[in-house]
């Protein structure tokens, strides 16, 4: 395989390796078949007519377009046929050649590429055709004869501001924006150490989703009666389950939960209720009008009340979220807000990508924030009013903690940005 061609490979690799199947469409004269050769993925296929993905609720397709807009005239034509075929777990992969390398590809030999898609254009025939751009990354820079300088350039390029967007081609991942046409149950998955006077009040301050939804809490290691009075309220509500877990942790406690959990959609809700309860609502529609598949909490659009962060944490908030924002190619709004919500099939997803990064993250917050960026998932930031909390004390060791979160960040840093993608 060309060395270009296997850079491009393994870039759509990265997602596509945990995807269910890659079905390249609208093939170009010019591709011999040897990019959809070097993809990573369960299963491949080229189809002249693309097959109708809308039975797809759990399973995810990569639709691939290599090089296909860039020998196109109608594009917003072509994106309103795919997307026609797609579920809203279907997302299209598309190679384009690089604008500002224009005439570099007018000398090739054979067809010359007739349309070159600026950021702005690609955004706004996205728009036009109802998807979203949830991820672009250059690839292939410049080859180099020397392999080891070649590696190394390809290595250092997507790092480096201004000079990343350099790469011959880049790799766009579409998302089509499709409301979900039913309202699927949901889990809540509520980890709580010392916290006995807020159980109730969670239950109490639940709001109505109009969707079957189990509640999930699960102790850790308390002491004082937080278990006992878990087991309390779930004795009197069918709708409620307790676990205990053995490990230790908020971490831990969500992963627990999040295997037990029977829902189709999965949250977390933090047992301190400094996020309430009732802003569930505005996560749970985010995701079934299609606004994004992994619905994220931000604190820190609006005026937080009393002591809710301590100083200190606000500015490791935003040191995070800014440090992941260009760690990951995603606007990260708040990457320590504790309630996440996301599909099962999705974090089974994420399992097995954590599985090959590494599990050290200890708040679960970063263990699920990368590979939805990575995967392409889509991401969106819903605003909370951060509360203090009116009982128990704060879980969080400021600095030990936030060593190991800085851990991930740099390892993130290696692995995703300089392209040790797992």
């Amino acid at each position: 395989m060309k060395y270009r061609h296997r850079l491009i490979a393994a870039e759509i690799s990265s997602f596509a390796r945990y995807y269910d199947r890659v079905v390249q469409t609208e093939v170009v004269d010019r591709d011999d078949g040897t990019l959809l050769e070097g993809i990573d993925a369960p299963a491949k296929t080229v189809a002249d007519e693309l097959p109708s993905m809308h039975d797809e609720r759990t399973a995810r397709s990569v639709v691939l377009l290599n090089g296909t807009l860039n020998y196109h005239l109608d594009i917003e034509s072509l994106l309103h046929a795919i997307k026609s075929k797609l579920s809203r777990t279907s997302r299209v992969a598309v190679v384009a050649y690089n604008p500002y390398f224009r005439m570099l590809y007018r000398l090739r030999r054979g067809e010359i590429p007739k349309t070159f898609l600026t950021r702005t254009s690609l955004e706004n025939l996205a728009r036009l055709t109802g998807f979203e751009v949830v991820r672009i990354r250059p690839a292939a820079y410049l080859p180099w004869y020397i392999p080891l300088l070649s590696s190394l350039v390809n290595r250092v390029m997507p790092t480096l501001p201004l000079l990343r967007w350099l790469g011959l081609v880049n790799v766009i991942v579409l998302r089509p924006i499709i409301a979900d046409d039913r309202r699927p149950a949901l889990s809540v998955i509520i980890p709580a150490r010392n916290e006995r006077g807020n159980i109730e009040s969670a239950l109490q301050r639940m709001p109505d989703l109009r969707a079957d939804v189990e509640i999930v809490f699960v102790e850790g290691h308390s002491t004082d009666g937080t278990w006992e009075e878990i087991q309390r309220v779930a004795a009197r509500r069918p709708d409620v389950r307790a676990l205990r877990q053995s490990g230790t942790g908020k971490s831990d406690a969500v992963r627990l939960g999040f295997a037990e959990a029977r829902g189709e959609l999965l949250t977390i809700l933090d047992a301190d209720l400094t996020m309430p309860p009732e802003k569930l609502g505005s996560f749970y529609e985010a995701y079934v009008a299609g606004r994004a598949d992994f619905v994220n909490g931000s604190r820190l659009v609006y005026p937080m009340e009393g002591a809710a962060m301590r100083f200190l944490n606000h500015v490791g908030n935003i040191f995070f979220a800014k440090a992941l924002s260009g760690v990951l190619d995603m606007r990260v709004g708040d990457s320590l807000c504790g309630t996440k919500l996301v599909a099962r099939h999705d974090y089974e997803r994420f399992v097995r990508w954590r599985a090959a990064f590494g599990e050290f993250d200890p708040f679960g917050d970063f263990e699920l924030l990368f590979p939805a960026a990575v995967l392409g998932i889509g991401s969106i930031d819903v605003p909370v009013h951060y509360r203090a909390r009116t009982y128990g004390t704060t879980q969080i060791r400021r600095f030990r903690h936030g060593l190991e979160l800085l851990r991930m960040v740099v390892t993130g840093f290696f692995d995703i940005k300089m392209g040790r993608v797992p």
